[in-house]
């Protein structure tokens, strides 16, 4: 199984950004997925995660600007990032808990996406 992250890049401060993250290989389900960040020198941290029955779960920090969603038929999370701020500048992850057939439950994580707000 593996994970595709995109849609990083360098925005202004107030500006947009869509980030995709795409599972593929052996799968026969997939239960949460969601998006984590992190800097140098700091832990990871849940931005947004998102149940295999749409329920949605989002950091403090970023309730009311990004929204997390999902395609079930395309094994693909997104993350919408609205009105992104300097501090949200970081190296987004994607990770999914995914069932295969002969293996059980794994969660898996993306490669990581840069993503740079400037001020």
């Amino acid at each position: 199984v593996q994970l595709q992250a995109s849609g990083g890049g360098l925005v202004q401060a107030g500006g947009s950004l869509t980030l995709s993250c795409a599972a593929s290989g052996s799968i026969w389900g997939i239960n949460d997925m969601g998006w984590y960040r992190q800097n140098p020198g700091k832990q990871r941290e849940l931005v947004a995660a998102i149940t295999s029955g749409g329920s949605t779960n989002y950091a403090d920090s970023v309730k009311g600007r990004f929204t997390i969603s999902r395609d079930n038929a395309k094994n693909t999370v997104y993350l919408q990032m609205n009105s992104l701020k300097p501090e949200d500048t970081a190296v987004y992850y994607c990770n999914a808990d995914v069932t295969r057939v002969v293996a059980g439950t794994t969660t898996y994580w993306g490669q990581g996406t840069q993503v740079t707000v400037s001020s």
